[in-house]
C-alpha cells in the first residue's frame, strides 16, 4: 500500500482579531469572546507537526527529597491580609486581586507595598491607571512612603519587564493588567488576547525570578472578573474584594489559593487616612442600647470560617395603599419574604400581609447564609408586636416552610463568639454541642418555639389607647 502524503498545498487560516482564537475555517461569530464579524482570513495554517522527546535538563526526583523551603510564605505586613493569603506571599506566586471601582483595592495594595519594603525585598508598584504624582499623594494620605519602595507609570508591556529587569523587585504590584498591553500583539489594552499575553508574561518573569505579584483585575457588571477565564486559571491565587462603597466595611475573599484554604476571610476599614485591618470587626455590625428596642435582633454569621456578631433590624407601618411595600437592605428579599410568609402560616401573626416592611442590617454587613433565617423571623416578629426582644440574645437557626428550625454548620463556634463579647442566652436548633460555661441556651424546634421568647404584650392598638387615655 502506498503511503499516504500530506498536500503542501497552503489552508488559508482565520483568527479573530478581539481575542486571538485561530480556526482553520472562517466563522461568522467566535466561539472565544462571542463577538460577531471578527473571524478574518490572516494566512497559511501551519502544517501539522508532531513534538519530539526532548533532552532533559532537570531529572526528576521523589516529591520527599523536594526543598520546600524555596515556597516558604512572607509576610506583607497587613495580618489581615496574610489570613486570606494563607500566611502571607510565596516567592513566584501570582495574586488577582479584583473588585468593583472606588472599593479600595489601589489603596489596601499601596499601603501593602509599603509595608512589605525592606532593604532586603525591593517594591516595584507599576499604575497604568494614574499617574505616578496622583499615587504619591495617595501615598502621603495614607502614609504609605518608604525608601525602598518603587514607583512606576506605564503601559507598556516590555517597559514593565524592563523596570523589573532595573529594579530586581521581590514584590511587583501592577494596577491593574486591563491597562497593560504588548506592542505584538494586535488588540486594544484590555482585550482577551492583551490580558493573557500580558498575564502570561508576568507570571513566567514571577517564577523565573522568585517574585511574588499582585496583580489587579477589573469586573464586569454582574462582579465577575473581567477578561478570560483563563487568567484565572493561570494565577496561583484570586480574592475579591467586596463591600458597599457607602459602608466602612471591606471583605477579602479567597476564591482560589493553591497555598491555603479558601474558606478565610480579612476584615477591613476603609476611613479617610487609608485603610485598616480588623482583627475583632463585629463592633461595626452592633448598636450599642441601654434598653432593648423592638424590631432588633442578633445573630452569629460565619464568613468562611470566621464567626461575626451581626444585628437585623425590621420596622412595620401601617399602610394605605393596596399593595404594601418590602424594602431590604443586607439581607435578601427572597428569605425576608419566606419568613413573613413563615410567620403569618406557621406563626399565626396576620397583621404583617397589610403593612410596610423595612429591614436591615447595621454597619453595611451582607447576610445570605440560612442561618440568620431565625434572627430575620424574630426581629419581624418583635416589630409586628411592638415588644422588644430580651436582652443580650442571639439567634441561629434556618427556617423551614413548614416552620421547623433547622440545624446549621459551626454553632458551637457562633455559640463561643457570642459568649465572648457578652451574650447571656442563645437560641439555637436542637443538639447544638458543647455550650460555653454561663451560657443558657435554650433549643426550639419550631418557630412557634421561638416566639415564646417574646414577652407577651397587649395589642399595640390596645396600648396606644390605654396611652392617650393618660
Amino acid at each position: 500500500m502506498a503511503a499516504r502524503t500530506k498536500s503542501t498545498k497552503d489552508r488559508p487560516s482565520y483568527r479573530c482579531t478581539e481575542c486571538g482564537w485561530q480556526t482553520a475555517k472562517w466563522l461568522g461569530r467566535c466561539p472565544e469572546c462571542h463577538a460577531w464579524g471578527t473571524v478574518e482570513e490572516y494566512g497559511s495554517a501551519p502544517a501539522v507537526r508532531t513534538t519530539a522527546p526532548g533532552r532533559v535538563t532537570t531529572s526528576a526526583v521523589p516529591i520527599g527529597q523536594v526543598d520546600g523551603k524555596q515556597a516558604t510564605a512572607r509576610s506583607t505586613g497587613v495580618p489581615e491580609l496574610d489570613r486570606v493569603l494563607g500566611g502571607g506571599l510565596v516567592p513566584g506566586a501570582v495574586v488577582l486581586v479584583a473588585g468593583e471601582p472606588g472599593v479600595g483595592k489601589s489603596t489596601l495594595l499601596l499601603d501593602v507595598a509599603a509595608k512589605s519594603a525592606s532593604s532586603e525585598h525591593r517594591t516595584l508598584y507599576v499604575t497604568g491607571e494614574e499617574s505616578a504624582s496622583q499615587v504619591r499623594l495617595r501615598a502621603d494620605r495614607i502614609h504609605a512612603i518608604h525608601d525602598h519602595l518603587y514607583l512606576a507609570a506605564e503601559t507598556d508591556l516590555s517597559t514593565v519587564l524592563g523596570h523589573i529587569e532595573a529594579v530586581q523587585p521581590s514584590l511587583l504590584i501592577l494596577d491593574s493588567v486591563q491597562t497593560v498591553a504588548s506592542p505584538e500583539i494586535d488588540g486594544a489594552p484590555g482585550g482577551m488576547a492583551q490580558v493573557r499575553e500580558v498575564a502570561g508574561a508576568l507570571i513566567r518573569a514571577s517564577k523565573e525570578r522568585g517574585m511574588s505579584t499582585l496583580l489587579v483585575g477589573h469586573v464586569t457588571k454582574d462582579g465577575s472578573i473581567a477578561g478570560p477565564r483563563l487568567l484565572e486559571h493561570l494565577v496561583d491565587v484570586v480574592l475579591n474584594f467586596e463591600g458597599d462603597r457607602h459602608a466602612r466595611l471591606r471583605l477579602v475573599r479567597g476564591v482560589k489559593n493553591r497555598y491555603g484554604t479558601t474558606d478565610e476571610v480579612g476584615c477591613f476599614e476603609l476611613h479617610d487616612e487609608g485603610i485598616t485591618g480588623l482583627a475583632d470587626p463585629s463592633g461595626l455590625f452592633l448598636t450599642r442600647r441601654a434598653e432593648p428596642v423592638p424590631g432588633t435582633c442578633l445573630t452569629v454569621t460565619l464568613e468562611g470560617r470566621r464567626p461575626l456578631v451581626a444585628e437585623v433590624q425590621a420596622l412595620t407601618v401601617d399602610t394605605q395603599i393596596p399593595t404594601p411595600r418590602r424594602t431590604t437592605s443586607g439581607l435578601e428579599t427572597s428569605r425576608v419574604s419566606m419568613m413573613l410568609a413563615v410567620l403569618e402560616q406557621r406563626g399565626r401573626i396576620k397583621a404583617l400581609g397589610k403593612q410596610d416592611i423595612y429591614s436591615a442590617t447595621v454597619g453595611g454587613v451582607r447576610l445570605s447564609e440560612p442561618a440568620a433565617d431565625l434572627a430575620v423571623a424574630l426581629a419581624l416578629a418583635s416589630a409586628a408586636s411592638d415588644t422588644p426582644l430580651p436582652k443580650n440574645l442571639v439567634a441561629i437557626g434556618e427556617v423551614g416552610l413548614a416552620g421547623e428550625v433547622r440545624r446549621v454548620t459551626g454553632v458551637q463556634r457562633r455559640l463561643a463568639e457570642a459568649h465572648r463579647l457578652g451574650f447571656t442566652h442563645a437560641l439555637v436548633p436542637a443538639d447544638p454541642g458543647k455550650i460555653p460555661s454561663g451560657m443558657k441556651v435554650l433549643e426550639v424546634a419550631d418557630i412557634s418555639d421561638a416566639l415564646r421568647v417574646l414577652p407577651r404584650s397587649r395589642p399595640r392598638e390596645a396600648r396606644q389607647e390605654s396611652e392617650d387615655r393618660r
